[in-house]
Order: structure tokens, then C-alpha cells, then sequence
């Protein structure tokens, strides 16, 4: 099985090390260097036996924004996100996972971690996808989601889409609804065992979900018990 990956970065020599580390694998590289045509490409692919399942961008582009890219990848496609920055402070994180990205790695890239968490993604996008085919949609109160395209649909009808970590999310929720989910466990759902107090990377999809949920302050989905983690209300 060939995986297409469609890799959005401008430094020649780090597109010739992971071409070159890529060669003899399943995943397929194709580049964009300017991300002029990134979006295109990818829906212009959706239907094909060449559709993207990845993305790997980098945040600093000559004729895009790289967060930019990635929040509408996130709303107009299906496909995993990962950004590549040399910013590694926990916000510039925080933003990156922010704007619709799934992952984010720091620079100078370590080739075997990134093909690990290409990897790690890939089986969890299409474990979801494998899982949502035995459902037409999952019903809660007063939402909806529909797992094959992972679509939330609100009480009055606005529809948004969810990211992958952002599904997994709120599955874990539903799964768990009444009662407190800790962020550790949250964690591990998204496939980021290695959690700790001051990862603020479960808040994050969190706080974008309520969003999504059009949460109120008055009445809330999303449910924050302290000390103990997330509550989905019934």
C-alpha cells in the first residue's frame, strides 16, 4: 500500500534528507516548495486512487502561512496535519495544534521520529475511518457527528469539521459521558501517552471543541471538574 504524502517545505536540503529517507518506503513524497498549491492538490486528489492522506508543512513559507495552510486543510479536507517549525516554545506549539494541526515537530527534524509519527497518524486516521463504516452517525442531547467525515452537526444546523485529535476527542467524551475524563487519559487517545501537567495540548482541544459545540457559559457540554479532568453533561 502506497501512502501519499504531500510535504510543504522550502529547504532543499531537508526535502533531499527525507526524500532520500523515504525512498524505499510506503510513503509517497511530493512536494510543494512555496505552498501556493498545497490546498489544490489535495482536493483535487480526494476522490483519486492519489489522494493525500498527509501533510507535512512547514510554518514558514515563501508564498503562504504555514498555520494559515494547515486551519484550512483542517476545514476543507479529511487528511492528517503536521506542522514543522523551529519554534519550540509550548506556545508556538499550542498555536500550531491550535489552528487544526495534529502534530507538530520541532527543527531541526529527526527523520525517524517523523517517519514514527507519520506513522502513528496514518494508522489513526484510518483506524477511525475503518471504525466510522459501521455507523451512518453517532447521535448525543443535541448534536450530532458523523464519523465517516467527521462533521459535527449543532442544534441548529451549523456544521463544522473536526480534526482527527479532535475526534478523538470528543469520542472519548461520548464513551465516557457523566463523568470526569482525566487529561491523561485524553492524552492517550490522541496517541500522546507522554502527558504532563504543563502540556496544555488536551486544553487546546478542548477549548476548540466547546467552540465547535457552541458552548455557552450558561450551558455548558464540555464540562471542566477540577482536579479531576473533562465531563461530557447528559
Amino acid at each position: 500500500m502506497t501512502i501519499q504524502v504531500l510535504l510543504v517545505e522550502d529547504d532543499e536540503l531537508l526535502v533531499k534528507r527525507i526524500l532520500n529517507h523515504f525512498n524505499e518506503t510506503e510513503f509517497n513524497i511530493e512536494v510543494d516548495s512555496t505552498g501556493a498549491d498545497a490546498l489544490s492538490i489535495v482536493q483535487s486528489r480526494a476522490s483519486s486512487k492519489k489522494a493525500i492522506s498527509l501533510a507535512v508543512i512547514d510554518i514558514v513559507l515563501p508564498k503562504r502561512d504555514g498555520l494559515l495552510l494547515a486551519k484550512e486543510l483542517n476545514a476543507l479536507t479529511d487528511i492528517g496535519v503536521i506542522v514543522l517549525s523551529s519554534r519550540d516554545s509550548q506556545a508556538d506549539r499550542i498555536a500550531g495544534l491550535a489552528q487544526g494541526a495534529d502534530d507538530y515537530i520541532c527543527k531541526p527534524v529527526d527523520l525517524l521520529e517523523l517517519e514514527l509519527r507519520m506513522r502513528a497518524l496514518f494508522k489513526r486516521i484510518k483506524g477511525s475511518q475503518q471504525d466510522d463504516e459501521s455507523e451512518e452517525f453517532i447521535e448525543y442531547a443535541d448534536f450530532k457527528l458523523h464519523p465517516d467525515n467527521r462533521t459535527l452537526v449543532t442544534p441548529n444546523g451549523e456544521e463544522s469539521r473536526l480534526t482527527e485529535a479532535e475526534h478523538k476527542v470528543l469520542i472519548c467524551l461520548i464513551a465516557n459521558a457523566g463523568k470526569a475524563t482525566s487529561r491523561e487519559k485524553i492524552s492517550e487517545e490522541i496517541g500522546q501517552p507522554d502527558w504532563s501537567p504543563s502540556d496544555r495540548t488536551v486544553d487546546v482541544l478542548i477549548g476548540r471543541l466547546r467552540k465547535k459545540l457552541s458552548d455557552e457559559k450558561d450551558q455548558k457540554r464540555i464540562v471542566t471538574v477540577r482536579g479531576k479532568g473533562y465531563m461530557l453533561s447528559i
